[in-house]
């Protein structure tokens, strides 16, 4: 197995690749893009830092569904909205362990790329 790195459009994705019989399989190791370069300080942040950590939305869509509530305890990958674009469903996860600490979107919100949709 082999773990890459790949920048589509400005956004970051972490690949895990299988080699085995045949044609490698591939999978996204997250739903949602990693922080991008321009994001950055988002990792640095404290990890204590209430609010510190911003859920950005990777691409224009409208909002299905909002998983998480202010005030919840998730784990990374945990998913905090859902988020329809393109007519698929795009699950938009924690990027790390810690608690929400607000929901910024109501479900039929229309979002653009970069826009907060969580603080944690």
């Amino acid at each position: 197995m082999k773990n890459y790195t790949i920048t589509v459009n400005g956004n970051v994705y972490e690949v895990c690749v299988e080699e085995g019989a045949g044609a490698p399989a591939a999978s996204a190791s997250a739903a949602a893009p990693k922080a991008a370069p321009k994001s950055a300080p988002k990792a640095a942040a404290p990890a204590g830092a209430q609010g510190a950590v911003k859920v950005s939305a990777p691409m224009p869509g409208k909002i299905l569904k909002v998983v998480a509530s202010a005030g919840a305890a998730v784990k990374k990958g945990d998913v905090l909205v859902v988020l329809e674009a393109m007519k698929m469903e795009n699950d938009i996860v924690a990027p790390q362990d810690g608690t929400v600490v607000s929901i910024n979107v109501a479900v039929g919100q229309s979002v653009e790329p970069g826009e907060v949709l969580a603080t944690m």
